[in-house]
């Protein structure tokens, strides 16, 4: 009798599952997939990562995945993006231009450490296995998203802190700066490494284009 009962039980569950897989379609699906693939690389690795497992985890079948992403590197720059839209990290209002950028800056290290350090892991694995360059890789994942540090800027611009004087390079700084150390290291950039780019290097250099022109012109 009991053991009747364990049958039973098991087939309601693995038709109750077969039935949930079936209702799955369109961005329901398309949502399970891409957190499957998210916690896959997490505690996977990218290089350990595959198709199969990803769809086991999701629950779904492998056709699946590859109808939607035919590589493993499309999957994987899917769920990057699908993570950073669903932990979104707000464009901080704290008054003045340093404030901002400390608080974004903080918040991007800080609160998403587990993103901060999947991530970087994960450029590298794409690097190798899609043969792009960085800057083609960085692209694709911040495709069709507005950059918080335009917003930043443009809230100095008003204030009177910046000009259309500071070239786009020097407002690149901060976040180029962040950028190297974090994928030279793998780990969250140290809280004073963030103060010395944004107080010993990328205000300064603000200071001397305000008003000025480019430093050392004439």
């Amino acid at each position: 009798m009991q053991t009747s009962l364990i049958l039973t039980t098991a087939i309601l569950v693995g038709v109750t599952e077969q039935l949930h897989r079936q209702r799955r379609r369109g961005e329901e699906l398309e949502a399970a997939v891409l957190d499957a693939a998210w916690d896959e690389l997490a505690e996977a690795g990218f290089n350990k990562l595959t198709m199969e497992s990803v769809a086991a985890r999701a629950k779904t079948g492998v056709a699946v995945l590859y109808r939607r992403w035919p590589r493993k590197d499309d999957l994987v720059v899917a769920a990057i993006v699908h993570y950073r839209q669903a932990h979104p990290v707000e464009a901080p209002d704290t008054g003045t231009l340093r404030g901002d950028l400390r608080a974004l800056l903080g918040a991007i290290n800080d609160e998403r450490p587990a993103f901060t350090v999947t991530m970087t892991a994960a450029f590298s694995g794409l690097l190798a296995s899609s043969g792009q360059t960085p800057a083609e890789v960085r692209a694709r994942l911040v495709t069709g998203e507005p950059l918080r540090s335009q917003e930043i800027y443009r809230r100095a611009r008003e204030r009177g802190e910046i000009t259309d004087d500071v070239p786009e390079a020097v407002l690149a700084l901060p976040f180029d700066l962040m950028r190297h150390d974090l994928l030279m290291t793998l780990k969250p950039v140290p809280p004073e490494r963030v103060t010395v780019i944004i107080d010993e290097l990328f205000m300064p250099l603000i200071s001397a284009y305000q008003g000025q022109g480019a430093p050392g012109a004439g």
